[in-house]
């Protein structure tokens, strides 16, 4: 997308220089002659004797030439900067194809000579070298000191050379002798290089011409145009492949900006997400990783959280086990409160192994390996464990019946029914109530009240 808006604006630039440079080069040609024609009038004694010159060169050119009252002709004020350094004036109508020609008289500025110019031919041309040698006819022998004063009026050169000296076949040369004038045509292979040189004989002189041009051709293209369009697209370019660049590299910044204070401990920082590129990718994947890393520290929090809350209860069971091992002296009870012991001892052991296995997952949560249990058992189990811890308090278990069988992860159902009955100990009165049961939904229900 960016190329081609380069592309048309490329296309839009090269199409405003050239119409520019069209206007100065139609000007350039038509300076020198203007400038000619202009003197030719101005050497007219009488107002008729310049209607009569003006029309006489009209036919010449075979283009009609006004004699023009120059209070209604208006001109910019760069049009009359041009009329005022002797140089003519181009209006070129492009849906047309009819250039207007504005000449001011030296003389005579409440006057303006216009040219309507549809077409140019090749006797039109040839026409243009009897204007110079008009206005070199008043100064016999300082030809060649006029032609270089008016030379500045003219973009091509004007010189008289010697007939000899002018590349010539032989056919050129008998229309010379004829009084013809002559068109030579400098051809190439890019129009860079083509040029046209109009060759006219010089009366009372036939050893020499007079030479206009070489005329070059004009190029729409030319190397110093299409250079500067070049390196000035790249230059749009580059600016445009910056402007894209740049809000990469800010999106960059804040994800180095964040990636170091993450370094330093603080994970709260999260990477605006804008857009839906690859850096909004990379934004949203840093802050995926980082609220991964803050679960799995919450969960290694939760974990030590977890480890003293676990294992406060088995160990002040153990504790209390084994006060009244010592001062129990019936063997059964001896016996019955070493057997308590021990559960409480295998429950550490498997305590501690899901708190391994608990302490290697990465999302934090246990894998659950769900069966069929009896919902009554696991109950009727936590009651016995917390009357065992003879806290009391009086824990009443209202069971369910022992048809009614759960899809559960009994480790872990016991466990939380554990917490929950051991906390309701530690705030409650004087009693905690136990119940379980199935709703009419078909989902299991425990519930613990204080």
């Amino acid at each position: 997308m960016l190329v081609v808006l380069v592309a048309v604006f490329g296309y839009l630039l090269v199409q405003i220089i050239n119409y520019q440079r069209a206007q100065e080069y139609r000007e350039s040609l038509t300076d020198g002659i203007s400038y000619v024609i202009s003197e030719g009038v101005a050497r007219q004694p009488g107002k008729q004797q310049k209607i009569d010159w003006i029309s006489d060169a009209s036919d010449l050119l075979e283009l009609p030439i006004y004699y023009t009252d120059a209070s209604k002709v208006e001109l910019s004020r760069t049009e009359k900067k041009r009329i005022e350094a002797q140089k003519s004036v181009v209006r070129y109508d492009a849906s047309n194809s009819i250039a207007y020609v504005i000449i001011g008289l030296r003389d005579d500025p409440q006057h303006y000579l216009s040219i309507k110019v549809d077409k140019i031919t090749e006797r039109q041309m040839k026409a243009l070298p009897i204007f110079v040698l008009d206005y070199l006819m008043f100064y016999p022998g300082q030809e060649q000191e006029y032609l270089a004063k008016i030379q500045k009026h003219f973009s091509y050169p004007i010189n008289i050379q010697n007939i000899q000296d002018v590349n010539l076949d032989s056919e050129q040369i008998g229309r010379l002798r004829q009084d013809q004038s002559v068109m030579l045509y400098k051809d190439s292979a890019t129009v860079r290089g083509t040029t046209i040189s109009i060759v006219s004989p010089i009366p009372n002189h036939p050893a020499q011409v007079l030479v206009l041009g070489p005329v070059p051709m004009f190029n729409w293209m030319p190397l110093q145009l299409s250079a500067g369009i070049t390196l000035f697209s790249l230059f749009l370019l580059s600016l445009g492949v910056y402007g894209l660049i740049l809000p990469l590299e800010r999106k960059i910044r804040q994800v180095r900006y964040a990636l170091n204070r993450m370094k330093s401990g603080d994970l709260s920082l999260r990477v605006p997400i804008e857009g839906s590129d690859e850096m909004a990718n990379l934004a949203s994947s840093y802050n995926n990783m980082s609220d991964h890393i803050q679960r799995l520290i919450e969960a290694q929090r939760e974990l030590m959280r977890a480890v003293s809350h676990e294992l406060r209860t088995p160990v002040a069971r153990i504790r209390f086990g084994t006060e009244m091992l010592a001062e129990e002296d019936d063997y059964n009870h001896r016996m019955h409160q070493v057997d308590m012991i021990d559960k409480d001892i295998e429950a550490l052991n498997t305590l501690i192994d899901e708190i391994m296995t608990y302490a290697k997952l990465e999302q934090g949560t246990p894998s659950l390996d769900f069966a069929e249990i009896v919902l009554f058992e696991v109950l009727d189990q936590v009651a016995v464990e917390t009357e065992a811890l003879k806290t009391q308090k009086e824990i009443e278990l209202i069971p369910p019946p022992l048809y009614v069988k759960v899809d559960a992860e009994r480790r872990y159902l016991h466990r939380v029914v554990q917490n929950l009955v051991g906390n309701a100990v530690r705030y409650c009165d004087n009693k905690v109530r136990i119940t379980g049961g199935i709703h009419s939904d078909g989902m299991a229900f425990v519930c613990v009240e204080d």
